[in-house]
């Protein structure tokens, strides 16, 4: 190439061959975008996107059971999956012969196995992934399964349903007949303070030996398996004697002692008390350590023992308890103390619907029936209107599932009149 000539410029450079799109800038935000196409294309034949559908899950259901024979309570949790809500609707359906009767936080109506739960006021708004609970207390007799159809606001809950705490094997609840008892001669008993004049009037100084005698003899209702019942004289609340009972879990570890005396005729107000210690806390299956069949209800059983870690009365013939064992209903009771006397009292009037319990002098809010419905307490006793008449007493230990515990018992009353700790 020759040197330029002063004053003369070099000569343009050669020009390119039109291209179309072919304008600096423009060119290669379109060559972007082609590239983008082509990666998006790719995408979408190696990860297609799948649109919902209604077979997607919605919710999950998380069913926690507390069962003992003939009877349960659940704790359901629901989650909402898809897209938020203001109201729900859950149904499922039982597998077997379980009803429901009673519930708390939503609204459970029971038609034959099918069941259908109504949000509360407080609790129908679930956002995505909100999730809300709710309980119930029911009854069974052949089998308690957990169910696995649960369907939120008609959508089935497909692969989500997580069932928890199942159900424990079945036990037969305490029968209706009593035994028939052989008195034996015993000395004069001593008179406990408080209680002379009493039916029932028992500090178990007069019994003669370890075994139960005389006014008290063994009961195993149905069967017999290792629980045990000894007057012992190594423990008393006053005098030097009381009755021990060692009490297994499951149902045939029960045993009882019961009085021969005649406690049918004891009223129209039914005073009883007694002194009560326990070693293990009440657990939170069903527990009984005292029974009273009740002549106006086929001889049924009143139990007073634990669920929920609380005292409670319990009605055999259809399972109903007092309080009610939703959460605000077992906070209206109260634990019993272990290691300690602990003083118990309570009264049946066998004229209305009415009773009353004291632990250690104070009323328990949870246990008192007026015949007047109270919200978490007594909706399930007052759902049969005849007042109960005790016409057995009964001491021991029946769990319905497996807690087994040691306790005693002594200055034991029962009467027509009203008897202090």
């Amino acid at each position: 190439m020759s040197a330029p000539v002063p004053g003369r410029e070099f000569p343009p450079p050669r020009s390119r061959p039109p291209t179309p799109g072919w304008h600096g800038s423009a060119y290669v935000g379109r060559d972007v975008l082609g590239m983008v196409a082509v990666l998006a294309a790719i995408a979408a034949l190696l990860f297609p996107i799948r649109a919902a559908s209604a077979a997607d899950p919605v919710c999950r259901v998380d069913y926690r059971v507390n069962q003992w024979g003939g009877g349960f309570t659940a704790q359901v949790k629901v989650t909402n999956l898809g897209p938020a809500v203001s109201s729900w609707t859950l149904r499922w359906t039982f597998g077997a012969d379980q009803k429901v009767t009673s519930g708390w936080n939503a609204s459970i109506t029971q038609s034959g196995a099918a069941v259908t739960a109504v949000n509360a006021q407080h609790n129908g708004s679930l956002p995505t992934g909100g999730s809300t609970e709710f309980g119930f207390q029911g009854t069974w007799t052949t089998s308690n399964a957990i169910p696995t159809d649960f369907g939120v606001n008609g959508v089935p809950c497909e692969g989500s349903v997580t069932p928890t705490g199942g159900p424990t094997p079945p036990v037969t609840p305490t029968p209706t007949v009593t035994p028939t008892v052989t008195p034996t001669p015993t000395p004069t008993p001593s008179v406990p303070a408080g209680c002379s004049g009493a039916v029932v009037c028992s500090g178990f100084d007069d019994q003669a030996t370890t075994t139960p005698s005389g006014d008290w003899q063994v009961v195993t209702p149905n069967c017999a398996g290792t629980g045990t019942a000894t007057i012992d004289g190594s423990m008393a609340h006053s005098g030097t004697k009381s009755l021990r009972v060692n009490g297994g879990g499951g149902y045939c570890n029960h045993i009882f002692v019961g009085t021969t005396k005649n406690v049918s005729t004891v009223g129209p107000v039914v005073y009883a008390r007694m002194w009560v210690r326990h070693t293990t806390a009440l657990p939170a299956s069903h527990v009984t350590m005292i029974t009273m069949a009740d002549s106006a209800n086929g001889g049924k059983d009143l139990r007073i023992g634990g669920q929920n870690a609380a005292l409670q009365w319990n009605r055999e013939s259809d399972d109903a308890t007092l309080p009610e064992q939703s959460p605000a209903g077992v906070a209206l009771s109260t634990p019993l103390a272990t290691g300690r006397w602990v003083c118990l009292r309570y009264q049946i009037d066998t004229t209305k619907q009415a009773m009353s319990t004291w632990v250690d002098g104070q009323e328990v809010a949870g246990l008192h029936l007026d015949g007047t419905p109270t919200r978490d307490i007594d909706s399930q006793w007052l759902s049969r209107t005849t007042a109960a008449r005790p016409a057995t007493l009964r001491l021991g230990w029946e769990s319905y599932g497996s807690d087994a515990d040691t306790l005693w018992f002594d200055d034991v009353a029962f009467g027509s009149s009203p008897i202090a700790c």
